[in-house]
């Protein structure tokens, strides 16, 4: 039943959503599994002085967790002697570390530690001293080897972080170093005294290093996310243990911290870290050694073998400690240096790294390619996938050192690229990519329909989607989010929550919106820095935190402005955007959104509006911008034409902007699954009569005034011989020939020009149903519900050379899955108000007494603007009254075109519970297809029916309902109320549904 080529299966395969989703940051989430939460320290109560010193030993390391961004700061349980630590081990109180002094009365350490063990043989024990004599007495004439570490506590507080943290990277090690390839510093050590000083001074470089990367993050949970990625200690006191951690872990070894002299095989083995060093050259010659020793006569062996070498007992321990951690293990910037150590340049980041590629000498580049210093520097920074990348690349492999620049810069810049993609990041001037970026300003959340965005840019960059149609462009156009925090911030700081709420003219909400002197300043720096990167139209989007709802979609509630974005100087642009956001915020307390909130379970004033800025998809024709054509997308139809199902889902697409379909206008209606099939395009007479004859686009002509309507003043109407002069109608549309009535693809003809994409949907010159069928299952995959997407197309050459199709928006559709059957053949015709063989809808309501009906008989379709305004008259009566009606009219509820129907907002009918659709009583029209009105009608779950008076299975008795007594009369509409309760039955799995006379 398809007219499409298959789809590759990875695109659509619902597993790909589970394992796909935020892949990159995942993979970030997963690492530190295992931490220390709980510690108990069994110690004497001088002992607990000495260690707090001023008696806050555990606010100092809660407050250097907190100061270092490390989020589980350990909770520090204190036990005066060994019966009352063993009392609360054996109370299954979940401990994970026992830290035990040498002073406590009633127990020597190591018979402590044994019992411990006995009770828990997993848990840590760690025995902390003094001083080096009270130590060596205890390993002299005691078995040690019960404590999985000891050390020598020097007066600093770090020792305890580093404790703690040494202990869990061991436990996390072997899975973090599987899954992301997290780096690991071996130290060698045996001497307690020196680890225990070594340990806290390179444990706190490793994470000052790491604050420094977090600063770079490219929004706030990837830079959470990054300091779990931070390299590993692994702490080891001889060689064999050494060497079992390298060979398991050799490709993600950052470096390595040796003593020289230290045990191997059980023995003292003098010169074992020489040894140990020279075995890993053999293998991987680029990873930083740094040897150290009391006796300088190694000095020179460690230079022979171009190893760093610091002497233990010199004044600058320390400092030349850090200096390797910097300069050798890449935890600075990136120094570019010639062969004979003279700086030639320095990078802080990816971006300066990419830049100084092609500023810095040849001589400095070979010296740095040829010992591998780009990956580790990229290890050392979480850039795990670029750096092992780039480590197997030779400069052998490349014709030139020219040609090598360019690979190492174009791999850089292509990764920037990816982290970029699919991600929401925090805004930033340099790394805004105007092509793909999306970014927020401000705090707080950033609402349903940004959730929506974000959601559908992480699954198209997180499949192949963007590449598997040839010459065609998959994009979600650059946008920045403001976050709900900015709203709040400007309502508070105006005065003007307790104003919108109360007041109940639209005029002067938006007059005091726009008159409001306070604009946050933080907000509008990063403003003008977009405005100086984007230069063309922008859509400015109502994001609030119900849009796009499970439940309650609040589709069309909000505005959206276009703008033209043409002013002459960056603040006059600025100028125009603020307006707009002004609007957008005021348009939360409007007197329609108001109303719609009323049908809610939800209450206004908690309602929060964010704000989506974002380039406008489509191209400029000389004085308009508009897209070849938009349209909207749904995984479920309402109204299948056997023998498409439900299931195979419907389009709908018009010249321009989207204007056209979203509010119910003229459009190309079609299955994906079968785009050959379009029901209104059955016969000569019904292509005349449905086709587009108008298009919407934005003018750039006119200037913007921010102080009077904007945006949507400036979307206009133009005829189709507009679009033909501009060039676009060739892609969309056929011509009419009137002598020999027949239709003809493209209009190389002369004769009447209609929209009906047949190059499109018929000779697939665009891939259109291709990608929709892939996006509508990828969505309904993820959202787990049917799903919607609005989307506009450029079909002429971009720069890249590729037409483009932009994703625009994803929201969850609300489908009622009830499929109860109902005995609706059981009726007589007779006995029936209505009856439909097209209805939206599942199952009986019965507490209806009131219809509100067009008369057909009167109406006139010039006047339909006249009969809506009557409608919402009676409507906002009943709505006062909490009366649910059926609601009965021709043509098309909410259409743009009021010449088609009865242009009402959602609000001005907001109370119905049925919406009847009938015939004019001399033109047919298609149902409504409004994304907005279809996504209302489902969150409220309003049935639907559509009526044909040319059909034997629809039908409305029109002289009964022309003869019942009136409760008002209008001159279009009428109002019936009834005593009795009218019955609906409406059956989906028939897709049938009857509306029952009172009494029956």
């Amino acid at each position: 039943m398809t007219d499409n080529p298959k789809i590759s299966p990875t695109l659509v395969e619902p597993e790909w959503v589970k394992l796909g989703y935020g892949a990159r940051f995942q993979m970030f989430q997963n690492l530190m599994q295992h931490r220390i939460r709980d510690v108990l320290l069994v110690s004497s109560l001088y002992d607990l002085y000495v260690f707090e010193e001023d008696g806050r030993l555990y606010e100092l390391i809660r407050d250097k967790y907190h100061g270092l961004n490390l989020t589980h700061a350990p909770e520090l349980i204190r036990a005066s002697d060994t019966g009352e630590a063993l009392t609360m081990l054996e109370s299954k109180r979940p401990f994970d570390l026992v830290i035990t002094t040498l002073h406590i009365d009633d127990m020597r350490p190591h018979e402590f530690a044994s019992k411990v063990k006995a009770l828990n043989p997993d848990i840590p024990i760690v025995l902390l001293a003094f001083d080096n004599k009270e130590l060596s007495e205890l390993m002299l004439h005691h078995n040690v080897a019960v404590f999985d570490q000891i050390y020598i506590w020097q007066g600093d507080f770090r020792l305890m972080l580093a404790i703690i943290k040494s202990l869990e990277d061991r436990m996390n090690v072997a899975h973090d170093t599987q899954i992301l390839g997290v780096q690991s510093i071996i130290l060698i050590e045996d001497n307690i005294s020196y680890y225990s000083s070594f340990l806290p001074m390179i444990f706190l470089e490793v994470m000052k290093h790491t604050q420094r990367l977090i600063s770079e993050g490219i929004n706030l949970s990837h830079k959470r996310l990054r300091m779990r990625a931070r390299p590993k200690i692994l702490l080891c006191t001889n060689y064999d243990e050494a060497w079992q951690y390298y060979k398991q872990y050799d490709e993600t070894i950052l470096g390595i911290i040796s003593d020289i002299d230290f045990p191997k095989g059980g023995e003292k083995c003098p010169g074992a870290g020489l040894e140990f060093a020279k075995a890993v050259k053999v293998k991987h010659p680029d990873i930083p050694i740094l040897l150290n020793s009391t006796n300088v006569e190694f000095q020179e062996l460690a230079e022979a073998l171009n190893l760093s070498f610091i002497l233990k007992n010199s004044p600058t321990l320390m400092q030349e400690l850090r200096t390797f951690l910097m300069d050798q293990l890449s935890f600075g910037d990136f120094v570019f240096m010639t062969p004979d150590g003279r700086e030639v340049g320095r990078a802080t980041d990816l971006k300066t790294l990419e830049e100084q590629i092609f500023k810095i000498p040849d001589e400095s580049f070979t010296y740095h390619a040829e010992r591998n210093h780009f990956s580790n520097w990229l290890k050392a920074r979480t850039e795990f996938w670029l750096a092992h990348e780039l480590r197997p690349r030779k400069l052998s492999d490349f014709p030139s050192i020219e040609a090598t620049r360019h690979n190492l810069a174009r791999s850089i810049g292509d990764y920037r690229a990816i982290l970029q993609r699919g991600s929401v990041t925090d805004f930033n001037q340099e790394t805004f990519d105007p092509a793909s970026s999306i970014s927020r300003i401000g705090g707080g959340a950033l609402g349903g329909k940004a959730r929506g965005l974000n959601f559908i840019n992480t699954i198209v960059n997180h499949t192949d989607l963007c590449t598997c149609f040839p010459g065609v462009e998959v994009v979600i156009p650059p946008a920045i989010m403001i976050g709900t925090d900015v709203f709040d911030d400007f309502l508070e700081a105006n005065h003007l929550l307790e104003f919108a709420l109360n007041e109940t003219d639209d005029e002067v909400i938006h007059q005091r919106f726009l008159d409001a002197a306070v604009f946050p300043e933080e907000i509008k720096q990063p403003l003008r820095c977009f405005l100086e990167i984007i230069r063309s139209p922008l859509a400015v989007r109502s994001s609030s935190l119900l849009e796009d709802s499970h439940n309650h979609p609040f589709a069309g509630v909000y505005s959206t402005f276009m703008l033209p974005n043409t002013g002459k100087t960056v603040d006059d642009r600025l100028q125009d955007l603020i307006a707009a956001i002004k609007r957008v915020y005021a348009s939360t307390f409007l007197k329609s959104a108001k109303d719609y909130m009323k049908a809610t379970s939800f209450r206004l004033e908690e309602e929060k509006m964010a704000v989506i800025i974002q380039k406008m998809a489509g191209a400029v024709h000389g004085t308009r911008f508009y897209p070849h054509f938009s349209g909207v997308a749904r995984s479920y139809n309402f109204y299948p034409v056997p023998p498409q199902k439900f299931s195979d889902g419907v389009a709908a697409i018009a010249l321009g902007l989207g204007k056209t379909v979203v509010e119910g206008g003229a459009a190309v209606r079609f299955c994906p699954h079968a785009p050959s099939r379009i029901e209104q395009f059955s016969t000569m007479e019904n292509i005349l009569k449905s086709s587009q004859t108008e298009f919407y686009a934005l003018d750039l002509s006119s200037p913007v005034d921010p102080r009077h309507e904007i945006g949507d003043a400036q979307v206009k109407k133009y005829p189709l011989q507009a679009a033909e002069e501009d060039g676009a109608l060739a892609y969309v549309a056929s011509t009419y020939s009137p002598e020999n009535d027949r239709l003809y693809d493209g209009i190389s003809r002369d004769g009447l020009r209609v929209i009906t994409f047949a190059n499109i949907l018929k000779n697939k010159q665009f891939p259109l149903n291709d990608i929709l069928i892939a996006l509508l299952e990828i969505g309904r995959s993820g959202m787990g519900t049917p799903v919607e997407i609005e989307f506009a197309t450029d079909l002429a050459d971009t720069q890249s050379g590729n037409m483009q199709f932009a994703l625009l928006q994803i929201r969850p559709m609300v489908v009622n899955r009830e499929l109860e059957m109902l005995n609706i053949e059981a009726h007589r015709k007779e006995d029936l108000i209505c009856y439909s063989s097209q209805i939206l809808g599942n199952g009986v309501m019965d507490h209806i007494h009131d219809i509100v009906f067009v008369d057909r008989t009167r109406f006139e379709r010039s006047k339909s603007r006249d009969a809506a305004q009557e409608i919402a008259r009676i409507n906002a009566k009943l709505v006062e009254e909490d009366a649910g009606y059926i609601l009965i009219g021709v043509g098309r509820w909410g259409s743009l075109d009021p010449w088609l129907g009865i242009p009402v907002s959602w609000d001005q009918i907001a109370g119905a519970k049925l919406i009847v659709e009938s015939d004019f009583m001399d033109f047919t029209v298609d149902p409504s297809q409004g994304s907005h009105f279809f996504q209302n009608l489902n969150s409220f779950m309003i049935g639907y029916f559509t009526v044909h008076s040319d059909q034997t299975q629809s039908g409305i008795d029109w002289n009964w309902l022309l003869e019942q007594p009136v409760v008002e009369s209008t001159q279009y509409v009428r109002h019936v109320h009834f005593d009795k309760p009218l019955i609906v039955k409406m059956s989906a799995h028939q897709n049938k549904g009857i509306v029952l006379k009172p009494g029956l």
